[in-house]
């Protein structure tokens, strides 16, 4: 399973990387006469109201919906990894302070705070920006746990008493291990991210058109739904597919890393 999943999530960034090699026409050139076209095999997914082919606008929205998602994920685990290390570590009132401020943006309903923080200003960047501020207290959680538990281990204590320094611990002895853990958290993460965004996009606080993202292209088609509902399925499906494998990637490597399978 983990094998199968992890080709699959990779065949997925792969594709969307070379996205626009893959698209059968120029997914931003409007033909008006081809407007809103049924699904045929010269367009399988039909066209939207500008005639526009709907499989080469998923096909290159992939890539800003994908990568998009895997830089905001990056984002919140480093920085949320790096807070809980350090409070961890010091145990000192900046820890107290931190972890204070992490319990504030956790009373917060995350997306409502993230749709205050994105009204500031549109686009991707800042949609990213706004999940990025709600959702690294998770990840600050788990490595401040883990790393409090790890300093109590005899052989943390040691390293120390062999001269190891404070850098040395950190980067050679408690990340390596409580990798696995922050490692779930975000690969469980992915899915939920992706549909934040699209979220935020489908509001009009993400990708702005004619960038082809799809939650973005749900909401510029969304009124056609009941006529014309090819070209809102269409990228609708794709994000229910790739959610999809993301989760049951982690699924898997949660259960692959789980203690009590003997690994």
């Amino acid at each position: 399973r983990l094998i199968f999943f992890g080709i699959l999530a990779l065949a997925l960034v792969i594709a969307s990387y070379f996205s626009e090699y893959l698209c059968p026409y120029d997914p931003y050139l409007q033909d008006l006469g081809n407007a809103k076209a049924v699904p045929s095999a010269a367009h399988i997914f039909g066209t939207d109201r500008y005639g526009r082919d709907m499989l080469s606008r998923v096909i290159v929205g992939s890539k800003t919906s994908i990568y998009s998602t895997l830089l905001l994920v990056a984002f919140i685990t480093v920085l949320g990894t790096m807070i809980g290390v350090f409070c961890a570590w010091k145990e000192t009132w900046v820890d107290t302070v931190l972890m204070r401020i992490s319990d504030v943006f956790l009373a917060f309903p995350g997306l409502v705070f993230a749709l205050a923080v994105a009204a500031l200003g549109g686009g991707v960047h800042n949609a990213i920006i706004a999940l990025g501020a709600i959702s690294w207290p998770k990840y600050a959680r788990v490595a401040r746990s883990e790393t409090l538990a790890q300093k109590e281990t005899v052989y943390l204590r040691a390293a120390k008493l062999s001269g190891c320094g404070t850098w040395k611990l950190i980067f050679k002895h408690i990340l390596p291990n409580i990798t696995g853990p922050i490692l779930v958290t975000a690969m469980l993460d992915i899915g939920t991210m992706m549909m934040e965004l699209a979220g935020l996009s489908f509001l009009g606080l993400g990708a702005k058109p004619p960038v082809a993202e799809w939650g973005s292209m749900m909401s510029d088609t969304r009124n056609l739904l009941t006529t014309h509902p090819w070209v809102t399925l269409a990228p609708g499906c794709a994000i229910f597919v790739s959610v999809m494998i993301f989760n049951l990637l982690g699924d898997t490597v949660r259960d692959w890393l789980d203690p009590r399978n003997g690994r």
